[in-house]
């Protein structure tokens, strides 16, 4: 069901996103930096100048030919030469059609909005540190769930609880035996997903911008979640869409976190190390950190 007023066009959450950014840092923004830049198996991670943190999904899949040096070089060609750039070079970068830098862009606008939590606090909605998506979501008990994207730990709950689901993924080989009865293309989409009474969605859609299409087609009154640490950043380009939950991470140790990525870590080991979950949702009663 698309929203009257709200653009549905890929990139514009991100676009919009930006434009928040903006608007809470003022002339600041420019003064910032990338300290550090980590692009690990699993993850993308950076480091800000003012200490901030932030991660993106590494999109190893998305990089044709990735088998060589001078097709890795045309996916990132400015390799050596990113710490101290300016944090606003790798914003405009997001949108030049390439994984890498879009995986980096999004790590620095997930950085920038932690900047924005310290800054301004939110106000229209409500952000818990230590909580899980998982937890905070209604599985419909007749309904039916569509999953978008092999989130293991969501499958593992509706398997056990014996519930009617799709997924959605780009590449069936990523789900288990047990999981394949499940498994419709991409391509079936916008026949799937009008008929979702809770809708989850991975963050990694905004790689590769197919969210917006995605929740263009939402039925009304659906429970809709965008999960991830790619979806780590303000949240009200996706209220706006009718998302009523996002489930991220906030790094808490930046530092800590890219050295682990730097070593092949994924979630399990940087969770309560170096990074916490979070939860973000609409609020009537003001928002907090």
């Amino acid at each position: 069901m698309v929203m009257a007023g709200v653009s549905y066009q890929p990139g514009t959450i991100l676009r919009e996103t930006i434009h928040s950014i903006r608007n809470i840092l003022g002339d600041s923004l420019d003064d910032l930096t990338v300290e550090r830049v980590v692009i690990g198996v699993f993850y993308t991670g950076v480091k800000l100048s003012n200490g901030q943190g932030g991660l993106c999904f590494t999109p190893i899949k998305a990089i044709p030919g990735a088998v060589c040096c001078p097709s890795s070089a045309r996916a990132m060609p400015a390799s050596g030469e990113l710490r101290g750039r300016k944090a606003t070079a790798f914003l405009e970068e997001m949108f030049a059609d390439q994984a890498l830098r879009r995986a980096l862009g999004i790590a620095v606008l997930n950085a920038l909005s932690a900047t924005c939590w310290q800054v301004r606090p939110p106000m229209n909605y409500t952000l818990k540190t230590g909580a899980n998506a998982l937890d905070q979501v209604i599985i419909p008990g007749e309904g039916q769930v569509v999953v978008v994207g092999a989130l293991a730990p969501f499958l593992k709950v509706l398997k056990r609880q014996d519930c009617r689901f799709t997924i959605l993924e780009l590449d069936p080989a990523t789900l288990k035996k047990d999981e394949l009865p499940f498994y419709r293309p991409p391509e079936d989409a916008p026949e799937v997903i009008p008929w979702a009474d809770l809708l989850i969605i991975t963050g990694t859609t905004l790689i590769n911008d197919t969210l917006e299409g995605l929740l263009s087609v939402v039925k009304p009154g659906a429970q809709v979640v965008v999960v991830g640490p790619t979806a780590s950043m303000l949240p009200d380009a996706f209220f706006r869409r009718g998302v009523n939950l996002l489930g991220g991470t906030l790094v808490t140790k930046p530092d800590e976190l890219l050295d682990v990525l730097a070593e092949a870590g994924s979630g399990y080991h940087f969770y309560g190390r170096a990074a916490e979950m979070m939860v973000l949702r609409l609020s009537d009663h003001g928002g907090t950190i």
